[in-house]
Formats: structure tokens, C-alpha cells, sequence
């Protein structure tokens, strides 16, 4: 889905509408281990702006904070880490978000905030979510629907 496999057999829609695959990819993969998405050698504010500018509003719910963005990504924890990749990821054009894992580095309290925030701002702006995860527990609390992997051939 979010094209990084892209010899493949099949068809991936979203609304029935293919995926275009030309400049911004409208789905975004955020990854269990956020420093190693981002580029060593820039500051996170480049980090951000490598795919929107966001608003203050934004930053303010993920609780990013402005002293961060002069920082280089080995400056910040991997919770600090991964709410500059989940707030790349939610550019305006985004339309679905496959989130791997993306709080198990996380303590309990900042797993709920950032799950809460993100869950709200999709439903707000009709951002697909997929979450994957070992951890039932979090499913049963961020998802509508569980579909388990050892289960698909009984489909």
C-alpha cells in the first residue's frame, strides 16, 4: 500500500481509486523505529518540512515542542522521535496512515496521548488508519475492527 513493494499482483485502491504514485504517496507508513527514518545529518525542523509545514495547533497537540525543531534527531528521545513521524505523516494530502508498532517504545501514559491525537485528527480529516501490532490490549482500544494475520486463510 504505501509503495514501497512495487512488483506485485493485483490491484490497491483506496475509494476505488487508484494510489497515484507520483510526488506525495497518499499513504503513509510510520515506522516502529523512528530514528531510522530520518535523516542523521538534518534538524527536525528540515525533517518536517521534508513534507509540510505544520501548524502550531498540531504541534501542540502531539506535544511537540518549538526548542525541538533546532535539535538533531540524536538529540531527542525515540517517543520525541516518533511524534515528528507521525506529524510528517499527516500531510494534507494523506489519506491513509499504516502505523507499525508505532508506540511500543512508548511508556503507557504517552502511548494513550498520542493514539487519542492521532485517532481524532483522522476521523476529523478521513485518514484511513491501519494499525499493526503484537499488543492486543492496545487493539481492542484503538481499533473499530481486528483482522489477525494467522486467521486470513479462514476468510
Amino acid at each position: 500500500m504505501a509503495g514501497y513493494i512495487t512488483h506485485y499482483t493485483g490491484e490497491v485502491t483506496i475509494d476505488g481509486n487508484p494510489i497515484p504514485r507520483k510526488g506525495f504517496d497518499s499513504v503513509q507508513l510510520i515506522f516502529q523505529h523512528p530514528e531510522k527514518t530520518m535523516n542523521p545529518k538534518w534538524k527536525m525542523e528540515k525533517v518536517l518540512r521534508e513534507s509540510w509545514i505544520l501548524p502550531q495547533d498540531l504541534k501542540d497537540t502531539f506535544g511537540l515542542k518549538d526548542s525541538w525543531l533546532t535539535r538533531w534527531p540524536s538529540e531527542l528521545s525515540g517517543g520525541e522521535l516518533q511524534r515528528f513521524s507521525i506529524l510528517r505523516a499527516l500531510n494534507p494530502e494523506t489519506k491513509f496512515i499504516i502505523a507499525d508498532e508505532i508506540s511500543t517504545m512508548l511508556d503507557a501514559v504517552t502511548q494513550v496521548q498520542i493514539w487519542e491525537a492521532l485517532i481524532k485528527h483522522c476521523k476529523a480529516n478521513n485518514i484511513g488508519i491501519l494499525a499493526v501490532s503484537h499488543d492486543k490490549d492496545l487493539l481492542e482500544v484503538v481499533c473499530d475492527e481486528i483482522l489477525y494475520f494467522n486467521e486470513i486463510n479462514k476468510i
